[in-house]
C-alpha cells in the first residue's frame, strides 16, 4: 500500500498568475484541492518541503494527509510543474480522496532477481515495454509498486499482464487483456549460443591440409 505523509497547507485567498507569483515571494508554492463532490480550494505550502518530496520520488503515488489551517483532507499529488530554469516546484494538484472511491494512476513497476535470470547471466538484454502501468485502484489501498520477478527467463520470455499478481482491486487501464510488460532479448550477434556454432564451423588452427588427388 502507497505510503502515507502530513504535509501542511495553508488556504490562498487569491488565484491568477498574480497571486501566484505573490506566494512564490514568499517562499511557498501554489497548489489546488479538488475533486470529492466538492469546491476546488487553493492553497500554498511551503517551497522546501514540496521540493523535498518531490525529489525523494514516488510523490504521484504518495498519498498524503493535508493538515489545511487544522482541517485535515485526504489527497493524492495528481500533477506538478517544475521551474523550467530553475527546477523549483511552482504548482501541485491535488485529488480528494474519499473512502470507496477508485483512482486512475500510473502504478510504478519493478524488477527483483536479475542474477537469476540466465537470459541476463548470459548476456541478454532486458527490454522494459512499461516502467509503469496506469491502472484504477481503490483510492483506500493505493499500491506503491507492482513487483516482477525475473527468476528463470531465458532469452526471448516474456512477462505479460496476465501473469502478475496485481494488488487487490487493481485493474489495468489498457484495453489489451494480455500486454507484454518486460521481455529478455538475447545480445546482438548472438552471444555466447554463436560461438560454439562459430567454433564448430572453423578449421582447427593448424589442422593440415587434406592431400590433393591425382
Amino acid at each position: 500500500m502507497a505510503e502515507t505523509k502530513t504535509l501542511a497547507a495553508a488556504v490562498r485567498s487569491g488565484t491568477g498568475k498574480g497571486a501566484a507569483r505573490s506566494t512564490r515571494r514568499e517562499g511557498r508554492t501554489p497548489a489546488v484541492l479538488y475533486g470529492g463532490g466538492e469546491d476546488p480550494t487553493p492553497l500554498s505550502l511551503n517551497s522546501r518541503d514540496v521540493t523535498r518530496l518531490i525529489f525523494a520520488g514516488h510523490f504521484l503515488t504518495t498519498i498524503f494527509e493535508l493538515d489545511i489551517d487544522g482541517k485535515k483532507e485526504r489527497a493524492i499529488p495528481r500533477d506538478y510543474q517544475l521551474d523550467v530554469v530553475k527546477d523549483f516546484p511552482v504548482h501541485v494538484d491535488f485529488l480528494r480522496l474519499k473512502p470507496g472511491q477508485r483512482v486512475k494512476l500510473e502504478v510504478p513497476v519493478h524488477f527483483v532477481n536479475q542474477e537469476a535470470s540466465p537470459g541476463l547471466k548470459r548476456g541478454g538484454a532486458l527490454n522494459i515495454v512499461y516502467h509503469t502501468i496506469q491502472m484504477w485502484v481503490p483510492a483506500d489501498d493505493i499500491p506503491e509498486a507492482i513487483t516482477i520477478d525475473l527468476t528463470g527467463l531465458d532469452f526471448n520470455d516474456s512477462v505479460h499482464i496476465s501473469a502478475i499478481a496485481l494488488p487487490r482491486g487493481a485493474k489495468p487501464t489498457n484495453p489489451d487483456k494480455n500486454f507484454t510488460v518486460v521481455s529478455i532479448s538475447p545480445p546482438v550477434g548472438g552471444g555466447e549460443e554463436a560461438a560454439p556454432a562459430a567454433a564448430a564451423a572453423a578449421p582447427a588452427k593448424g589442422a593440415a591440409k587434406a592431400p590433393a588427388k591425382k
